[in-house]
């Protein structure tokens, strides 16, 4: 008989002769597979849960852009959660008690924004980690790790959270090689609106100018090797970033999927 139970990250199957664990979604990048996710801007559990149940990899709370604030952060961590989907929040700003308290209320990883040179970046990843790797405050009592009964040392814990840093600016793009070397990153996602702007090229995403510059955030994720990632608010465009090196999409957001259905 198998029994199924839900943990940070991943669906555990668990039978009296053997256990099956499926990879945390930190394995399942570094590992170079496609996966596909959203963000979630409406601050609604509810809204996430639908998303959790439409086949997507990861959610992404937005807390830089979104309409809700870390109030409603737990409902969609619960959402997620619930249906073994992962989710990520995109934090207000890289500061350690941010960072810290969206991992200690079950976020999966954070995406850092914002970020231009990788003393930055190597900054704001330590944040994600215990002592001695990092300096996330060390607590036990919290949601992340079962209130007191998560038998997981430090280490592993470490090991769980996904580092997702943007490029977004012209001098994020020009470091991008060593950014993508400093350790805790995994992913290098493109805000494509910000950085298109920074290129003069705002939403012209067709440009030469945009795709030499995907080009070479792409380059720099391979030789590095994290992962190159993305937002499109087209899902027809999925198949395109992949073959031109991009593991790491984000379709839309929860509000946009909802508007264009709603126009349809």
């Amino acid at each position: 008989m198998f029994s199924f139970r839900r943990a940070r990250g991943a669906l555990r199957v668990q039978s009296a002769a053997k256990k099956i664990v499926v990879t945390t979604l930190r394995e399942r990048v570094r590992s170079g597979a496609l996966t596909r996710g959203t963000f979630l801007n409406l601050g609604s559990p509810l809204a996430a849960e639908v998303c959790a149940l439409s086949g997507f990899d990861w959610l992404l709370v937005d807390l830089e852009h979104g309409a809700g604030g870390e109030e409603a952060l737990v409902g969609q961590l619960l959402a997620g959660a619930t249906h073994g989907v992962s989710v990520l929040v995109r934090v207000e700003s890289a500061e350690r008690i941010r960072v810290g308290h969206a991992l200690d209320l079950g976020a999966d990883g954070v995406m850092f924004p914002r970020l231009e040179t990788p003393e930055e970046v190597s900054e704001a990843v330590t944040h994600l980690w215990y002592p001695p790797r990092g300096d996330r405050g060390v607590a036990s009592y919290n949601r992340a790790r079962q209130f007191g009964g998560d038998p997981r040392d430090a280490a592993t814990v470490n090991d769980s959270l996904l580092g997702v840093v943007q490029i977004e600016s012209l001098r994020a793009l020009q470091n991008v090689e060593r950014i993508a070397a400093t350790p805790g990153v995994d992913v290098l996602f493109v805000g494509p609106g910000d950085l298109s702007t920074a290129l003069g090229v705002p939403g012209q995403f067709d440009s030469p100018e945009f795709v030499t510059a995907l080009d070479h955030v792409v380059e720099a994720a391979r030789h590095a090797n994290v992962v190159a990632g993305i937002l499109t608010g087209d899902a027809n465009r999925v198949d395109a970033l992949n073959e031109q090196g991009f593991l790491f999409v984000a379709v839309g957001s929860d509000s946009a999927l909802l508007r264009a259905a709603a126009r349809a």
